[in-house]
């Protein structure tokens, strides 16, 4: 899967560079739903469910240098399938998005 192709084709995602030219950061609302880099992406997620996805994929880890409890940080080593990847991506940004002001929510849905 395209992962930075997956995280730019959602509505108001912006992408920067803000921790050097290797690490990619996706952000809408400028707040941070993805972080790219090296074969690894970091999401956002909600606790239980982080919990969850680190014992069913050994892929899965807690997030790296990011708070454990909402981030999980997953090697993108094609154990993850492709769709199982894009929804945990859709997750991290509808995440996002839920924090965000009511209209800024509004004009992203």
């Amino acid at each position: 899967m395209d992962v930075v192709a997956h995280c730019a084709s959602l509505p108001g995602a912006v992408s920067e560079h803000p921790f050097g030219p290797e690490t990619r950061v996706f952000k809408v609302g400028g707040k941070m739903f993805a972080i790219l880099h090296d074969t690894r992406v970091s999401l956002k997620c909600h606790p239980a469910h982080a919990v969850v996805l680190r014992e069913q994929w050994p892929s899965v880890t807690a997030g790296y240098h990011l708070n454990k409890r909402h981030w999980n940080t997953i090697e993108l080593d094609s154990s993850v399938p492709d769709a199982e990847l894009a929804a945990w991506i859709e997750e991290s940004y509808d995440l996002v998005v839920d924090s965000l002001p009511r209209s800024q929510r509004d004009a992203l849905r």
